[in-house]
């Protein structure tokens, strides 16, 4: 399943129903959402979705409308695509085996949440086709039918999405919590402004950038523990600024500038900051109070785009104002004529006409801090322009106006732009920069602390664990089963993860025997001809009562025997076993050795990422095998 052929959804229907992006996925809206198992929940929510007839095959699909604003106009389609396990590409979930959910049964279903990107709006408008697979998608998450998801990818406003990637995280958030997930996990690869976030706010907050909605440490790459994320995040966050000037101040490139940056955001804190987690949470901090530049000059110079003689576009009208106030700020004479700021101006814009249009409109107008004047010379009858630093007369409004902070001094100002270039300066010299702070033991944990914290992609959320479910039923109790599929009597078995039952108060044996059959054999593609034999550690009677049996919420582990489908469920399993600690594939980048078959990390046996995979490969192990053999005669 790699494409998706929507040209059923090109005409929509008149008097569609259109759901309010900002609260899709709550309880109530559109659906309950109080079924006792995903399945349901899902079904239920299906059931408001426009049904997209041929759109991906024989694979159900279905659409909804999504209104995100009014002013301007902005809709969204939400695709979800019911995939069948026989038409999947793959029988088992590679990114259940990277999370450490390998051992998990395969499901009949997976169910894939879609929000298109621009780009793949607009190729489907061509060609009517979306690639499934593509990682270019606003949103793109995935269910098994069993509960247990994974979020594939989200793209925010710096890919081009009209939304921001909060945003997105807080829909695909509500969604999850409605259709009572169970676990979800994500590969943790973001960036912005070329820092990796997972480490850029582990520095500052401790956790990830996904934490804000409680991701946390599911799995680390290259053998990484919890125990050792946790100890690299709190050894970084806890170096020493003192010593992180010092080291760098023997650095004669680097020198004036740390001398620059640390004395400003110690004076724009007002407060003490003594650790690098100190440094980075407050820049992080800071960067959210600052207003954003706008980048619409239109907004910017409403007066000067609304002029109807206007026929250049915003960027170059912006272009030019920014020229012209630079040849300003660069006049020998406070006062400057007309002509020898478009003289001085030609050297950039070639447009005359352009030129023109920005002298004869920029008179009497702001841009950023600066006044531009405009009066005829009494003397001489000609126009002449002057700039005006409009701070310097109200401090106070300025310094407001630059950080939105009162406490903070007309000189403590800073700009958002400069904001970010003195945060990717720290972060590239300090986080990733390895050969210039490691001449000191404790700074030379910095470089080992974040390669753990960047080897921690993996997080996980657990949604919904069952024992805190509410049951809205009255007369009816709640347990929790799971199934066990032993092969052949043997000591290899198979186990689900527990599921909830809502049974009848004078629900017997039998009665939930028969729901449990019924309910995993729908989930669950090697238990299709499960047939539960017994409980294990219980010892009852078909017609015995549950409830008087065991106590409601309690946890029943049904046992059963299936033929010729052990096979299948355990096929696709690679042996892994690398240097690192590594026992299980991780999703980083192995190579196998050809002798004994056993997968190791590239980077462990110093393959470099920029090399291709060698054609021929033996371990270490085998290759002190092969040497121990005797030589011919």
């Amino acid at each position: 399943m790699s494409q998706l052929d929507l040209s059923g959804c090109k005409k929509r229907k008149r008097g569609e129903r259109v759901f309010k992006f900002k609260v899709f996925g709550e309880r109530g809206y559109p659906a309950e959402f109080n079924g006792s198992t995903f399945q349901e929940n899902v079904g239920a929510l299906l059931e408001y979705g426009q049904v997209e007839s041929g759109v991906c095959g024989a694979m159900a699909s279905w659409s909804f409308q999504l209104e995100v604003r009014r002013h301007p106009l902005l809709h969204l389609f939400l695709f979800v695509v019911e995939e069948p396990i026989e038409l999947s590409l793959e029988l088992r979930c590679k990114h259940c085996q990277y999370i450490g959910w390998g051992h998990h049964t395969i499901c009949n279903k997976k169910y894939h949440f879609l929000l298109p990107s621009k780009s793949g709006s607009a190729e489907y408008c061509k060609s009517n086709v979306i690639e499934l697979q593509a990682e270019g998608h606003t949103l793109h998450g995935v269910f098994h039918s069993n509960g247990f998801g994974h979020l594939l990818c989200i793209n925010g406003s710096e890919s081009g999405s009209d939304l921001p990637g909060y945003q997105i995280m807080e829909f695909w958030d509500r969604l999850c919590s409605g259709l009572g997930a169970r676990k979800v996990s994500l590969k943790d690869v973001t960036k912005k402004k070329g820092m990796d976030l997972r480490l850029l706010h582990a520095v500052a907050y401790g956790k990830p950038w996904f934490g804000h909605w409680d991701y946390t440490f599911g799995r680390g790459s290259y053998g990484v523990s919890q125990e050792m994320y946790q100890n690299a995040v709190k050894a970084i966050q806890n170096i020493p600024l003192s010593l992180i000037a010092h080291q760098l101040g023997f650095q004669s490139f680097q020198q004036n500038d740390i001398q620059i940056l640390l004395p400003r955001y110690q004076l724009l804190s007002g407060h003490s900051l003594i650790t690098l987690g100190d440094l980075f949470h407050f820049m992080l901090e800071l960067k959210f109070r600052i207003p954003k530049e706008c980048s619409n000059i239109g907004s910017n110079y409403p007066g000067i785009m609304s002029d109807a003689s206007c026929r250049w576009s915003p960027k170059r009208v912006e272009m030019a104002i920014h020229v012209v106030v630079e040849a300003l700020k660069r006049a020998e004479y406070r006062w400057v004529s007309r002509q020898h700021v478009r003289d001085v101006a030609r050297a950039y814009i070639g447009d005359t006409g352009l030129l023109d249009f920005v002298l004869k409109s920029l008179g009497n107008h702001m841009v950023g801090k600066y006044f531009v004047r405009r009066c005829l010379n009494p003397v001489t009858k000609v126009l002449e322009y002057c700039l005006e630093d409009v701070s310097r007369s109200f401090p106070k409004q300025e310094a407001a106006f630059s950080i939105n902070e009162p406490r903070l001094k007309p000189q403590q100002t800073i700009s958002r732009a400069q904001l970010v270039k003195d945060m990717f300066y720290m972060y590239k010299n300090i986080l990733g920069n390895h050969n210039v702070v490691t001449n000191t033991r404790v700074l030379g944990t910095i470089p080992v602390a974040a390669r753990v914290i960047l080897d921690s992609k993996h997080l996980i959320k657990e949604y919904y664990s069952g024992e805190t479910s509410k049951n809205y039923e009255t007369n009816k109790q709640t347990v929790y089963c799971s199934v066990t599929l032993a092969n052949g009597g043997t000591s290899d078995e198979v186990s689900t993860p527990f599921h909830r039952f809502v049974l009848r108060n004078n629900a017997a044996f039998d009665e939930l025997r028969c729901e449990v059959e019924k309910t995993f054999r729908e989930i669950y593609f090697g238990l299709r001809n499960f047939v539960a034999e017994s409980v294990r550690n219980m010892e009852f009677k078909g017609p015995d009562l549950v409830f008087k049996t065991v106590k409601p919420g309690s946890k029943i582990a049904f046992e059963g025997k299936q033929e010729g489908v052990y096979s299948v469920i355990c096929e696709g399993l690679m042996a892994v076993d690398c240097a690192c600690g590594a026992k299980d594939d991780d999703g980083e980048r192995m190579v196998s050795c050809d002798v004994c078959q056993v997968w190791q990390h590239t980077r462990c046996v110093q393959v470099p990422d920029d090399d291709e995979i060698p054609n021929v490969f033996v371990c270490s192990a085998c290759e002190k095998h092969i040497l121990s053999f005797r030589s011919l005669p």
